[in-house]
């Protein structure tokens, strides 16, 4: 599993320094946005955080390929603990000014510690997800509906496959 996160991360870093070579006038990060989420929620003992900047870059106005990153706590008091750290890639196509489909690729690490008096063991496992989604656009900002092909409902942090999504990059 590191083997192939060294990999992502080497394809990631030569297709940035190729980028950076081809505009040396300057012109790279005009075609750079960045954007992400940020959620927060809580009641009745459960409490959960996440932070997850992200950064595309806009070869021209229909395709962007760009890298996230993602951190999660959560906690359910008298249950359990869990913190969540990863990234992604993501592909956007845009075959129409409204219509964008994306492709993304996240891979998380888990780590759930669970309290002493509910027998359960802790864990600790990376967790992969391919994303597929369909939404639509409105300059820089894309609300649709996107599909885990890999999901395991007994690992994943995602209580279903479909989920809907919200993307702002500016």
């Amino acid at each position: 599993m590191k083997k192939s996160v060294f990999i992502y991360g080497l394809f990631i870093l030569s297709g940035i320094s190729g980028f950076t070579q081809n505009t040396s006038d300057g012109s790279f990060w005009e075609h750079v946005r960045f954007g992400g989420g940020v959620g927060l929620s809580f009641g009745d003992g459960f409490f959960s955080a996440t932070l997850a900047p992200s950064a595309i870059y806009e070869f021209d106005k229909q395709f962007a390929l760009g890298v996230g990153l993602n951190g999660t706590y959560n906690s359910l008091k008298n249950n359990y603990k869990s913190t969540i750290f990863g990234g992604s890639v993501i592909g956007l196509y845009s075959p129409i000014q409204e219509l964008q489909v994306s492709a993304e690729f996240e891979q998380l690490n888990v780590s759930r510690k669970w309290e002493d008096n509910l027998g359960i063991e802790d864990q600790n496992y990376w967790y992969p997800a391919l994303f597929v989604g369909l939404g639509y656009r409105n300059q820089n900002f894309t609300a649709g509906i996107r599909y885990d092909v890999l999901y395991d409902k007994s690992k994943s942090i995602y209580a279903n496959a479909w989920m809907p999504f919200v993307r702002v990059y500016f």
